[in-house]
């Protein structure tokens, strides 16, 4: 029963993670192919953004009442509207409302309600820590490779059918997957007749949230179209090699995702989710000083063998401190918050271009230095439950 959830679940992923990969490299230009102005593409794609924000808040409080089941099944029929509506070529204004229901994102790896979703069925399969932390590995890594795979997809000429039909499919297979859930993947019961919140949880949550929005938003500031661009603009990169350097980028996070999991049963988890993290910001704040573009390429590749090692961890933590009970909320609470602060990073980097190429990097390197520091300071003497 806990392999078939295990296996149903990154199942899903798989199909998601490649319908987002096409998306994060077709939408844009498909919308921009039916005529909108700049703005109004920004506007749909603010409400993808607006869209995962509202339903993560949303599943917080209603999603184990109405169960996690129908939820999931829910969200799949939405991201076959979504399909729907972008292979028919529906005008823009149903567009952007058919993505506030959260179910179409532009991020493969924790891309919105369906993560916070399968976060909680994930930990809630009652196998000790260390097979759960395994799960949340494989289930990331598998994200990396289906976006990847997505991303190549993408590469063909721009094709609402093309588009639409990936997520249909996707949304379709989704919902049928989510069918074959077992009940055990369900909250348990409480005897409440409210869904129940953050209560014994709710200090930690809050302050993780605080931390993790903070990290989000460093993190926003050198998202990888800026680090095209840079490499574009500092060392006269060639669109192939930013291509090629992107592809082993993604090859070598989906091996330290798989690698996370094996450094946490040594170390622990709020051990790995640090101290992998701390030298991985020292990098990228060195990326700018970089005297050629092949030691700037050589200090990123060495980054993305780091960078990802904490968000299986992460989320295994956030899900091991947490009630049971108060896991949904917890999750939806915690990936909000990183969803909210994110899009602000280009916006702030964009701001300080005129100041220095370099400046994004070392702030988001000192930032994310400092959101290290003080997780460990606040956390290091709490004891999870076993």
């Amino acid at each position: 029963m806990i392999r078939n959830v295990v296996g149903i679940l990154l199942a899903s992923q798989a199909l998601r993670g490649l319908g987002y990969g096409v998306a994060a490299v077709q939408l844009g230009v498909i919308l921009r192919a039916d005529g909108l102005s700049p703005a109004e593409v920004g506007l749909v794609l603010a409400a993808v953004l607006a869209g995962t924000f509202a339903s993560s808040l949303a599943l917080a409080r209603w999603a184990d009442r109405v169960g996690r089941r129908r939820t999931y099944a829910a969200l799949y029929g939405a991201l076959t509207c979504c399909g729907i509506v972008i292979a028919a070529g529906a005008p823009m204004w149903l567009l952007a409302a058919v993505v506030m229901t959260g179910a179409l994102s532009v991020e493969v790896i924790e891309s919105g309600p369906f993560t916070t979703l399968e976060q909680v069925m994930l930990a809630g399969t009652g196998r000790p820590r260390r097979e759960v932390v395994r799960g949340f590995g494989l289930y990331n890594a598998v994200a990396a490779a289906a976006g990847t795979l997505g991303a190549l997809l993408g590469a063909l000429p721009a094709d609402r059918r093309l588009l639409g039909g990936v997520l249909i499919v996707a949304g379709v297979a989704g919902a049928a997957l989510a069918a074959l859930l077992p009940a055990s993947v369900e909250a348990p019961a409480t005897g409440l007749t409210r869904p129940r919140l953050l209560a014994r949880s709710r200090g930690w949550v809050a302050r993780l949230a605080a931390l993790f929005a903070a990290d989000s938003l460093a993190g926003g500031f050198v998202v990888q179209a800026y680090i095209g661009y840079w490499l574009s603009v500092r060392y006269g990169a060639t669109t192939q090699t930013i291509g090629i350097t992107f592809a082993a980028l993604g090859v070598l996070q989906t091996a330290s995702l798989l690698a996370a999991p094996v450094v946490a049963g040594r170390i622990g988890l709020l051990r790995t989710m640090v101290f992998t993290h701390l030298p991985s910001n020292l990098l990228l704040a060195a990326v700018p000083f970089a005297p050629a573009l092949p030691w700037a390429i050589a200090l990123l590749l060495a980054r993305a063998c780091l960078s990802q090692m904490d968000v299986p961890t992460r989320q295994a933590y956030v899900m091991a401190l947490v009630p049971a009970e108060e896991r949904t909320a917890a999750a939806a609470v915690t990936n909000t918050a990183r969803y909210f602060t994110r899009p602000a990073g280009p916006a702030l980097a964009g701001l300080l271009l005129p100041l220095g190429l370099a400046l994004p990097f070392v702030i988001a390197g000192v930032a994310k230095t400092g959101y290290d520091l003080t997780l460990w300071r606040i956390f290091r003497s709490v004891r999870l439950p076993s």
